[in-house]
């Protein structure tokens, strides 16, 4: 019998933690019983027309292989997307599709740095940033988003992170897990500081069309030059799973960018692209239908924990709740687990955003406000039993 060595696994996989979210949602996999408050996924079903673009794409021939950097009709709807609804100008060339924007963001970072270059990152934030840091051998810092600060970057902490080693920031506005938006004046100082210190930004502007007031800018519009802008159509559009999503970038990168597409994923599946077509040359009413509900979401579960324990940051933008949970004297973790096995109701622990998300939660508001309504009433009577006097 041949002696063969134990498998080398790469030690950056290997040692990859699980996602916090994962976990619980695993948990409550298969649970009838369990309210689902943990997942960003819009309760809406993808708007009709869309379905019908790629049923047509699909039976009518367009199911090939195209370019990598996606189907021209779409790149051209998408930079006028970009100038009409967010604020700057990009030609048809500078619009890379990806296999949604968490491949966007992958690709990205891949072609920006190198194995040990450090790259600004937000904490508490959406947690798959630092697992892509990890896989490209990144040196992940990361900067603190408070209550004090809005949950917003300020440039004085920045200042103190910032190294000869730092190549990028990565900024989230609209914030997945906070519901901050950084606003124009904030934003202008964070492009000054990555610009005096040669910095790319990487924007991750997901939910840059749920936003509940006028704050949002993308900050290409200010400062065009070294500003990638990541897009999806997962939370805009009722579209996760259909795993579509766009990058914006200077004429100097996207040759590159659409170059990595080719060993990565060769290119986004072919229907697909004719229903994002649809979805953003199409009638855009059921975008601001969408946004409405979540706005009356967040009302209705800012109403439920009004007077309870619990305090929670009213979000601007995306469809989350951050709900401070300190009161009860548990840790995050345990909070979110208790409530799962207790209540029947999943939420994600803050500390699946990072460090700093010790003692809150996140709720999705993308449930019915139905669910929403008794799963956030189970977690203050939680609370209320809990807490300590």
């Amino acid at each position: 019998m041949v002696s063969r060595e134990p498998a080398r696994i790469n030690p950056a996989a290997a040692g990859m933690p699980r996602s916090g979210i994962r976990e619980i949602m695993d948990a409550a996999w298969g649970r009838a019983d369990v309210i689902r408050l943990v997942a960003g996924e819009p309760d809406f079903s993808t708007p009709a027309h869309i379905v019908e673009a790629a049923h047509a794409a699909a039976m009518e021939g367009p199911t090939g292989y195209v370019a990598s950097a996606g189907i021209p009709q779409l790149r051209e709807a998408l930079a006028t997307k970009v100038r009409e609804r967010n604020g700057y100008t990009v030609a048809p060339e500078q619009v890379i599709m990806c296999q949604g924007a968490v491949e966007g963001i992958y690709v990205t970072l891949l072609a920006l740095t190198r194995a040990g270059d450090e790259v600004l990152m937000p904490d508490p934030a959406w947690p798959n940033f630092l697992m892509m840091a990890r896989l490209l051998n990144l040196s992940a810092v990361t900067y603190p988003l408070t209550e004090d600060a809005g949950f917003v970057p300020t440039v004085e902490t920045l200042e103190r992170l910032v190294t000869e080693r730092t190549r990028l920031i990565v900024l989230n506005s609209p914030s997945n897990p906070l519901g901050s938006i950084i606003d124009s004046a904030r934003m202008t100082e964070l492009l000054a500081f990555a610009d005096r210190h040669g910095l790319w930004t990487l924007s991750d502007e997901c939910y840059d069309e749920i936003t509940f007031d006028a704050s949002f800018g993308s900050p290409a519009s200010i400062a065009p030059d070294r500003v990638v802008s990541v897009y999806s159509f997962s939370k805009t559009y009722a579209m996760t799973g259909w795993r579509i999503g766009y990058a914006a970038a200077p004429a100097e990168l996207a040759p590159t960018l659409a170059k990595c597409q080719e060993p990565l994923l060769s290119c986004v599946n072919t229907p697909t692209q004719f229903a994002a077509l649809a979805a953003v040359s199409g009638p855009q009413e059921v975008v601001a239908a969408m946004r409405d509900a979540y706005r009356a979401r967040r009302d209705r579960a800012l109403s439920v924990i009004e007077g309870s324990p619990l305090h929670a940051f009213t979000p601007r933008g995306a469809f989350y709740l951050w709900v401070d949970v300190r009161s009860i004297g548990l840790a995050s973790r345990e909070v979110a687990w208790r409530l799962l096995d207790e209540r029947s109701v999943a939420v994600a622990p803050g500390t699946a955003f990072g460090g700093g998300g010790e003692g809150f939660v996140r709720v999705s508001l993308a449930s019915s406000e139905e669910h929403l309504t008794e799963g956030l009433r189970r977690l203050v009577d939680f609370a209320a039993s809990s807490v300590r006097v």
